[in-house]
């Protein structure tokens, strides 16, 4: 039997508490621009979806997106913001992620727990300040590491309230 902390609930093998714990490390790690631990966190079979546009947001093949990563694209997208060559990132946004609401939904089929949150993100350019809120769906999978057992992003769709505006350009890790 799993030990849970008091308070927090389990569903398969993810405690809430630990869910928590995950998605408030995965936004400290992109505030800081700290790449390659971010990068870190994903599986290697992972989607990163930013639906763009009003409608529902049910299908990335089929729909308009921000942004549509596997996890290839997602390497590519941090080589690019580590080369200093990103423009629209030199300097590098002042950004802070805040993370609530965080819901265990439950598990997958495929094992992967469902975890949901609302997030707003604040990001401070040159051009002023921005606010991206939006509501985040993630699938989280406990992998063998070397370090042990822990959890890594195999899914995170993030769903902007303003998707269906014009956008800044999303350069950043949101």
């Amino acid at each position: 039997m799993t030990a849970v902390a008091e308070g927090s609930i389990e569903l398969g093998t993810i405690a809430q508490a630990e869910a928590e714990q995950f998605l408030y490390r995965e936004a400290r790690l992109a505030d800081a621009h700290d790449y390659d631990g971010w990068e870190a966190l994903w599986t290697d079979d992972a989607i990163y979806w930013v639906p763009a546009g009003g409608e529902s947001a049910e299908d990335p093949n089929t729909q308009v997106s921000v942004l549509f990563d596997n996890r290839s694209r997602i390497g590519t997208r941090i080589r690019q913001l580590k080369s200093g060559k990103r423009h629209s990132q030199t300097p590098k946004s002042n950004v802070v992620h805040q993370i609530t609401n965080v819901e265990v939904l439950g598990l997958q089929e495929n094992g992967d727990t469902e975890v949901v949150a609302s997030l707003l993100a604040v990001e401070s350019r040159e051009r002023g300040t921005t606010f991206w809120a939006g509501r985040v769906e993630y699938r989280l999978r406990r992998v063998d590491t070397d370090q042990g057992s822990e959890l890594r992003l195999a899914f995170k769709k993030v769903t902007l309230v303003d998707r269906d505006q014009p956008l800044y350009t999303l350069s950043f890790l949101i």
